[in-house]
């Protein structure tokens, strides 16, 4: 019980950090530095790590190609979790972990989705021409909280712990090239990044406090 309710506290913490955050963003040092003239918070820094960075499209359409990997994982679970769910005949009976994945998602989707719609702040560049929703770094977010969730995943789902540990490494090996690869790529502010990370780092911490609760059998 002391680890869950480590891991509820330290989900509310940085969920706190995030909107704390958020809310900077909105109101510290706007300034009209983007396309078009949109406005950014944390001008300043912002400005300096993006003339730093610069653009590199080739690692955006990679980073941008490889965002379909965490979809693909969450298919992937979703279809062991249907599974269970035809095979067993309830879904009461599918595991309690894949259940608490499966509303992991959509949490996970409905934040992406209110960020889609509530814009902080556009991109430091034209995307095809069209000024996108920048804040939260979505592939930031997405790759975070189901990569991770993956990886706890699958060290109790492989046996074999040898594989399992090359699973777990090449897992982290992606998510940091994608993390990285994204800030470097120059189509986010460094605040996009902080913020992704802030909340996806809030909903994985939640996972990992709902997922360990006892369950009734």
């Amino acid at each position: 019980m002391k680890r869950i309710r480590k891991s509820f506290i330290t989900s509310m913490c940085l969920l706190t950090a995030f909107v704390l955050w958020t809310v900077a963003i909105c109101f510290v040092d706007v300034r009209a530095i983007g396309p078009q003239g949109s406005s950014v918070g944390f001008a300043g820094i912002n400005g300096f790590v993006h003339t730093l960075t610069g653009v590199h499209w080739g690692l955006y359409n990679v980073t941008d190609w490889l965002g379909l990997v965490p979809i693909f994982v969450c298919m992937g679970f979703g279809i062991l979790g249907l599974a269970q769910w035809i095979k067993r005949k309830s879904i009461c009976k599918v595991d309690h972990d894949i259940l608490v994945l499966g509303g992991f998602y959509i949490v996970t989707i409905a934040a992406y989705l209110f960020f889609e719609s509530v814009v902080i702040n556009y991109r430091p560049i034209l995307i095809n021409g069209y000024l996108e929703a920048s804040y939260p770094s979505s592939t930031t977010m997405l790759t975070l909280c189901v990569m991770t969730t993956a990886q706890m995943q699958l060290k109790t789902r492989i046996p074999n712990k040898t594989i399992s540990r090359i699973v777990g490494i090449a897992i982290k090996a992606f998510t940091g090239f994608m993390v990285i690869g994204r800030f470097l790529s120059g189509v986010h502010w460094f605040s996009d990044i902080v913020g992704g990370i802030l909340l996806s780092a809030a909903l994985v911490c939640l996972y990992i406090g709902f997922v360990n609760l006892p369950v009734n059998k």
